[in-house]
């Protein structure tokens, strides 16, 4: 036990004097400090680890974002079955409403063309009877099959007024539907009366020869005049007239006359 607590004290008898060896000023030397020494490999491992850590974010980011673009295209695969029940209820829904609105605008669309159908039919309704009420009036020129009658100055005497008009009856009884006696257009109101100049037809004087157009059956008419015993012969017979009936395939009335102001007549709606 002395010889330990010997060695003790020397051991720190030279402690000390190292101490205050190092201690001195007056040599101008400092104590030495020296540099713990590097681990070899160290840095190396250092970098190899953060560039490894790079390039694994960069790849993470580069997954998610090919996650992202095809995130549209996978969108149904990826609902669940609850949303795509109510996706598809949605469509039918509005794939009724679409059919039901075609339906609507289908009918519309027939309905406008009935209508126009409609107001076509009546527009040439219309102009029928347009064109029938002015050929029948006068208002509006005529052509067609019939016959030129043309009836000389009576040799015999004057042809009176009575003779003509059963002329002009005799044709209508035989299916005339157009005539111009001269240059005056015949409808039902027209007359024929005796002057002391000679025949005058609704107020305008006839010239010889007398020239009747008429357009019907042209067959029909012919006979009307030249049947024996007709108003034909009582020209010839009475009057000393010759009288012609040319049929023709196409009579041309172009005399018209305008429509007077009916007083009491109304046309029915």
């Amino acid at each position: 036990m002395a010889v330990r607590k010997h060695n003790i004290l020397n051991s720190m008898h030279i402690q000390h004097a190292q101490d205050r060896e190092n201690d001195r000023t007056d040599t101008g030397s400092f104590p030495l400090v020296r540099k713990k020494p590097r681990k070899m490999g160290g840095g190396l491992v250092t970098r190899l680890m953060t560039s490894l850590l790079i390039v694994l974010l960069c790849a993470l980011l580069g997954f998610g974002y090919a996650i992202q673009l095809n995130n549209k295209t996978s969108s149904y695969e990826t609902m669940s079955e609850e949303e795509l029940t109510r996706l598809i209820s949605e469509t039918s829904t509005q794939v009724q409403n679409l059919q039901q609105r075609k339906t609507e605008l289908t009918g519309q669309l027939n309905s406008l063309k009935a209508a126009a159908n409609k107001q076509q039919e009546a527009q040439r309704i219309a102009k029928e009877n347009e064109d029938t009420s002015g050929i029948l009036s006068g208002r509006l020129p005529a052509e067609g099959k019939g016959v030129i009658i043309t009836i000389s100055q009576g040799s015999k005497e004057r042809i009176d007024a009575a003779t003509m008009f059963q002329l002009l009856e005799e044709l209508r009884n035989a299916g005339v539907e157009v005539m111009a006696l001269d240059n005056v257009r015949v409808v039902t109101s027209t007359y024929v009366s005796d002057t002391k100049k000679g025949l005058e037809c609704d107020g305008q004087a006839l010239k010889t020869p007398y020239k009747v157009k008429a357009i019907g059956d042209p067959q029909n008419l012919a006979n009307a005049v030249n049947i024996a015993g007709g108003v034909g012969s009582r020209f010839k017979v009475k009057f000393g007239a010759d009288v012609t009936v040319t049929q023709s395939e196409s009579v041309d009335i172009s005399e018209t006359r305008d429509v007077g102001q009916y007083q009491y007549a109304k046309t029915v709606e």
